[in-house]
């Protein structure tokens, strides 16, 4: 019998649950970092259950498991949408572009990218994506992962976006 990944799968199962109880609008709510996180605790409860049939102290952990996460998504949701409210008046003012804000949401939607595919796939005009590439990239909105060369594209980030995402300055 193999055991691997049976606790992965059985933290895939939960958002799936909740969804299905209509207690969250879409599945997209993980446990696994705070698990991860508190290891030692998750491991150890999970032996007492099985040791002592101590289902109440599991789902004592598992619920403050959830609250904790939720509250972390809670304040990611709001970072974010701070972020965005933020970007959103600093770059209309900075580039004078009517797709100032469709870019912006392009970007918060695919936060790394290659400037090819930016001007290939945002719905702007490709001088006007280029410039507001430009933009972006001068004002530091951007970080460059992979530096343009000749013919081939430049890789960039969103880095402020993805270091709320992760929860710490990855990028």
């Amino acid at each position: 019998m193999r055991l691997q990944g049976n606790g992965r799968l059985g933290r895939m199962l939960v958002p799936l649950f909740l969804w299905q109880a209509d207690l969250i609008r879409t599945p997209t709510f993980y446990v696994s970092s705070f698990l991860e996180a508190h290891r030692e605790t998750y491991y150890d409860h999970l032996l007492t259950v099985s040791r002592d049939n101590d289902w109440s102290g599991w789902c004592a952990f598992f619920l403050q498991a959830i609250i904790e996460q939720a509250t972390e998504n809670s304040d990611k949701a709001s970072r974010i949408l701070k972020l965005y409210n933020e970007k959103k008046t600093e770059m209309v003012d900075l580039t004078h572009s009517q797709y100032s804000l469709p870019a912006l949401d392009w970007i918060f939607e695919r936060p790394i990218f290659s400037s090819s595919d930016f001007v290939e796939n945002a719905g702007i005009p490709a001088p006007t994506a280029r410039r507001i590439l430009s933009v972006f990239r001068e004002t530091g909105l951007l970080t460059i992962l992979v530096a343009p060369s000749g013919r081939r594209a430049g890789v960039y980030a969103f880095a402020a976006l993805l270091n709320i995402a992760e929860g710490h300055d990855a990028f």
